[in-house]
């Protein structure tokens, strides 16, 4: 592959937030059902490490069920959103297929799976801690905005067993979308799956099916946390 970005469909596209110095280290980070990558690529931007290269990839255009068939940029098809929906199985592993590929492309590319992390909000943040717990890699760790785990039930079999994976949680405790409940209970499922003591849950009074300053410093912090300056 050797940096050629065209053998991986969703890099060809993505917004890239360059780190300001050598980059030992990325971020990718998953938009929510309906953006693009442009939205979260600025936000990200505000909490910028000079070390770090911030990739931002655009889901394509899908019909979704739960928008009357809507066509729009969705990573995986949703048919509801209470954790007994029915799911798209082979939808959701597709895509996580696709965020493994960008993975494998960062790793030739110099950048060690441990130096990788996977984030996203609402659908992406789901999507992100789909691929990082069925990853053949043990990753930096996953930062999963107001969110839950897809195919929940397929767990903690579905998982590559790396039990060390920190992840941080936020979800906004006024989230009418995605209920801060749905997370809590995301949250217990996922120290059945890993090492509980890698579990941070943080919610924030007020927020709704969004982020805040106050959560991206503490994304911030955590990235900076496991991926430093080396």
């Amino acid at each position: 592959m050797c940096g050629n970005n065209m053998s991986v469909p969703l890099l060809a596209e993505a917004v890239t937030v360059s780190g300001m110095e050598k980059e030992t280290a990325a971020v990718i980070f998953l938009h929510g059902l309906g953006d693009s990558g442009h939205g979260w690529a600025d936000t990200l931007t505000g909490i910028q490490l000079p070390h770090v290269k911030f990739i931002c990839p655009h889901a394509p255009p899908i019909p979704v069920t739960l928008n009357m068939n809507a066509m729009m940029p969705a990573w995986f098809d949703l048919k509801g959103l209470s954790p007994d929906s029915a799911e798209d199985e082979s939808g959701i592993k597709k895509a996580a297929d696709n965020i493994k590929a960008i993975i494998e492309h960062e790793v030739k590319n110099g950048i060690p799976p441990h130096r990788i992390m996977l984030g996203g909000f609402s659908q992406g943040g789901a999507l992100s801690l789909y691929t990082a717990l069925t990853c053949q890699h043990q990753l930096a760790g996953v930062v999963a905005l107001s969110c839950w785990l897809p195919l929940h039930r397929s767990f903690p079999s579905a998982s590559s067993s790396h039990k060390n994976i920190p992840i941080l949680q936020c979800h906004g405790e006024m989230d009418s979308m995605i209920p801060v409940r749905f997370g809590g209970m995301t949250a217990e499922k996922l120290k059945t799956i890993v090492n509980p003591q890698m579990i941070t849950f943080k919610t924030y009074p007020g927020l709704s099916h969004s982020s805040c300053p106050q959560e991206m410093a503490t994304v911030k912090e955590f990235i900076e946390k496991y991926m430093p300056r080396v």
